[in-house]
């Protein structure tokens, strides 16, 4: 449902907003470890949260990541549509297109329908679902880790 980037960079920002009550960033080489990511592959990932101000991005000997903004003012949703899009929510699930633009008719698929309504909660579980709430959720590091 989620690419492996969107994944990623979800518990990236859970695993910074957990580390972020010591105000320091976080630098790759521990986020990479610690989550058993690729660094190359996540930094890719967290600059580009950090361009659409989710995260601050510093370089350099005492660099890293922190969030930019508070971890209850950032939602699953601004991820998701920062690093895929808005696809998942949008898109046909039989089809490579806009739900609705099957054909030229503007028919829709067979099971658009069902799909919608899961659609909705789903937009609705994202937009409403915060980092703040999933830190709380975590409790321990190592579920963000595993």
């Amino acid at each position: 449902m989620l690419s492996n980037s969107c994944r990623y960079g979800i518990r990236a920002v859970i695993y910074i907003a957990s580390r972020q009550e010591k105000n320091k960033k976080t630098g790759l080489t521990q986020i990479s470890k610690d989550l058993s990511l690729p660094a190359p592959f996540l930094a890719k990932i967290l600059q580009q949260l950090a361009r659409q101000k989710i995260l601050n991005s510093l370089k350099g000997p005492h660099g890293g990541f922190s969030l930019q903004r508070e971890p209850e003012k950032i939602s699953l949703f601004d991820i998701v549509i920062t690093i895929d899009g808005d696809g998942i929510f949008t898109d046909c699930l039989i089809h490579n297109c806009k739900c609705g633009n099957v054909n030229d008719e503007n028919r829709e698929c067979p099971i658009h329908a069902d799909y919608a309504e899961i659609r909705e909660k789903l937009l609705q579980l994202f937009k409403n679902t915060t980092i703040c709430n999933l830190v709380e959720k975590a409790e321990d590091i190592k579920k963000i880790i595993i």
